[in-house]
């Protein structure tokens, strides 16, 4: 068998875009709550306060928070052995600065969380999930201010003692590297400089943004130190989107910029978190961003040094190639673009389907880091049809979805022959959630399927896709069933 005894199969969701409940049991508003609904071609818009006439999809998203008891049983049916979520930081801290958290929020997650243990799932928490309080946004310019580092820390600190006998496994932050690009600044940052309105084109202050960033490297190694302290045997990880680049052609000025994005936009941030320094190219990213060097406390090094992460995990849908052509045609991804690979075809919202990229990038991640790995996202979001059989019952034939993932699998299963430590595999949206991008519920990537549209209009009842039986089946044989 190829893929080890204890693999930790299962799938994965974030709070802003699958819990709703958004003003409920004393939560907050988090950043993602002023994001309206939007489509491939029209922008989310980011507001500051909640505008008539305007929709705002994560106010409902999938109603997790109503619908926990019979999600996480669904789970349980399919065989999980492991359940990627967040916890919404504005549902322990309302406003991020409280002193002392929300019980009802807490309380909410232990559930949560005895309800995956009765059906044998352990959680993977990701502590800050694109849900930066608003609050922390609207009076520090979220974490442009270094501040923020002791409240995420008191956030960490709460949540650590809380759970640290029903979680193990942490996340610090999620895609932390998409703050390596304009469209980071409001997501992952929680940074809204002024004139910004379309979230697809966010003003821009890339010397905001570097610096936002050094505060997340050094809450994220305090927050290591502070759990192994909390529970030596907490495992606590990175979180990269990585973004795979393949030069064009065989240009040598192709293969060099190829290069040069591979390390900017994967690397400089998995670098620091990994092997506890900034990395010798970083400067040369400073000057091509025309920015300084980040400020740094006496001490921040050190601290970056001694709080290197257990584990490395991310995110992967799709590859890009990098042309110093301008010409060539272009293509869309995850957080960002490139140029068109004439080999690949693409999804319904132009990602191009790659499943040997993620064999290489397997390779890439741990040929680089050589310390255990993890796929927490990787899916295909499309539109899927709700019929009816001639009985009445509802059903939903998703093949390209199990095409996609059957190829993907054999990827991973090809990089564990080939020596990667591959500890596991959370498929994205395992049910339907709203894009983080879009704000749509009907770019579905889930094994469920969630009778609701784009405005919130439906029942919320759930319906198994074909693709969850064949998903059961999977983990039941432990890859070796994937017809």
């Amino acid at each position: 068998m190829s893929f080890p005894a204890g693999f930790l199969w299962g799938g994965a969701t974030a709070a802003n875009q699958f819990e709703g409940g958004w003003n409920e049991g004393g939560k907050g508003p988090s950043g993602a709550d002023m994001m309206t609904n939007g489509t491939h071609t029209n922008p989310r818009l980011i507001t500051t306060t909640w505008e008539d006439g305007l929709y705002y999809p994560n106010h409902v998203a999938s109603d997790f928070y109503h619908h926990h008891t019979e999600d996480i049983a669904l789970m349980g049916e399919m065989g999980f052995k492991v359940f990627r979520m967040s916890i919404n930081w504005t549902r322990i801290f309302p406003t991020g600065e409280e002193t002392e958290p929300n019980e009802e929020g807490l309380a909410f997650y232990d559930t949560v969380f005895d309800e995956l243990h009765a059906q044998g799932i352990e959680p993977l928490v990701t502590i800050s999930h694109y849900e930066l309080p608003f609050a922390l946004t609207q009076k520090y310019n979220g974490w442009a201010d270094r501040r923020l580092i002791d409240l995420y820390l008191r956030y960490c600190e709460t949540i650590f003692t809380r759970y640290r006998n029903k979680v193990t496994y942490w996340l610090t932050f999620n895609e932390i590297n998409c703050g390596m690009m304009q469209l980071g600044n409001f997501m992952g940052l929680g940074i809204l400089n002024e004139g910004t309105r379309d979230f697809t084109n966010q003003v821009d202050d890339p010397q905001l943004r570097i610096q936002g960033l050094h505060h997340q490297f050094v809450a994220s190694a305090r927050a290591v130190q502070l759990g192994h302290r909390i529970n030596p045997n907490f495992k606590i990880g990175c979180m990269i989107a990585y973004m795979t680049f393949y030069p064009l052609t065989c240009n040598p000025a192709d293969i060099v910029a190829c290069q040069q994005q591979m390390d900017e936009l994967n690397n400089y941030c998995a670098d620091v978190q990994v092997r506890g320094a900034y990395p010798y190219y970083a400067e040369r990213v400073w000057k091509r961003w025309g920015v300084d060097a980040p400020q740094m406390q006496p001490g921040d090094k050190d601290e970056l040094a001694r709080g290197t992460v257990d584990f490395y995990s991310f995110s992967y849908y799709q590859s890009n190639c990098v042309s110093t052509d301008p010409a060539q045609a272009q293509s869309s991804g995850n957080l960002i673009g490139g140029a068109k690979n004439p080999y690949l075809k693409a999804s319904d919202w132009g990602w191009q389907i790659d499943p040997d990229g993620l064999r290489y990038t397997l390779n890439e991640i741990y040929g680089r880091y050589q310390i255990p790995v993890m796929v927490v996202e990787n899916g295909l979001g499309a539109f899927d049809t709700l019929e009816r059989a001639d009985n009445g019952t509802p059903v939903i034939h998703d093949p390209y979805r199990i095409d996609y993932l059957r190829q993907h699998i054999k990827a991973m299963e090809a990089a564990v022959e080939d020596g990667v430590d591959l500890m596991g595999y959370t498929m994205w949206g395992c049910i339907d959630l709203v894009s983080a991008s879009t704000g749509e519920m009907g770019k579905r990537y889930g094994f469920v399927y969630v009778d609701a549209d784009d405005r919130s209009q439906g029942s919320f009842e759930r319906y198994r896709k074909d693709s969850f039986y064949w998903y059961q089946q999977v983990i039941a044989t432990n890859g070796e069933n994937l017809a």
